[in-house]
């Protein structure tokens, strides 16, 4: 019954989004725009800044994760979906779960665009060690959307939620931002320093089930306030 109903609020989501792209279209067109931007600045002469492309393309995911957040729950305001959901006789924690699915799947989708970016205008070897970079890809934009999606979700009501949600958001996700640019960084380096980018990516795996696991446990509390 919980999984069911947390795929039920993952569908419901996807199918909105296949009818407009809206949150997509936007997510990727800010996230392409901004490694666009910072390739100016930090390519000079066809040849990047040492360790750049590891720290824009997790600043990237950050930002496009924000606007995806904000985005998705201004939806659910204006439609009385998430009042529809809460009201609904279903396990909050559920609803949190299906929620936190749609972000990570519309991030995803993001990092599709993003890596091949980030790799082609910093000439960066992010492809020579596949597993290793998307297990740190996966695992950073779970913690990531973890945390985003409780926060989101509870300033859904707040007027100055657009405000409010990078204040809160940032600080606590910096060591999953550090541990994705570190891990990246490590593989970027010639040769590929293996053993530290699975230090960092169990380092991922860990801050997962702390913010995973707290968010599941506090959604319900913190929404019936």
């Amino acid at each position: 019954m919980f999984f069911r109903i947390a795929l039920l609020v993952l569908k419901k989501d996807f199918a909105i989004e296949l009818k407009s792209y809206e949150i997509l279209s936007t997510t990727a067109f800010f996230a392409v725009s901004c490694v666009a931007i910072f390739s100016f600045a930090f390519v000079k002469e066809g040849q990047a800044v040492e360790d750049a492309a590891a720290g824009i393309l997790w600043i990237a995911i950050a930002f496009a994760g924000t606007l995806a957040l904000g985005r998705t729950f201004e939806r659910e305001r204006y439609g009385e979906t998430l009042k529809a959901l809460l009201l609904a006789p279903a396990p909050r924690p559920a609803i949190y779960l299906g929620k936190l699915l749609g972000i990570v799947m519309l991030l995803f989708a993001t990092e599709v665009l993003l890596v091949p970016m980030v790799a082609f205008l910093f000439n960066a070897p992010l492809f020579d060690r596949p597993v290793l970079l998307l297990a740190l890809l996966a695992l950073g934009t779970i913690g990531y959307a973890a945390v985003g999606t409780l926060f989101a979700a509870m300033l859904v009501r707040a007027r100055t939620r657009d405000v409010m949600l990078p204040i809160l958001l940032y600080p606590i996700t910096i060591p999953v931002i550090i541990a994705g640019v570190r891990g990246t960084s490590a593989l970027l380096q010639s040769p590929p320093d293996e053993p530290m980018a699975t230090l960092w990516i169990a380092l991922l795996g860990f801050f997962d089930v702390v913010f995973v696991t707290l968010s599941l446990w506090t959604f319900e509390p913190l929404m019936t306030e």
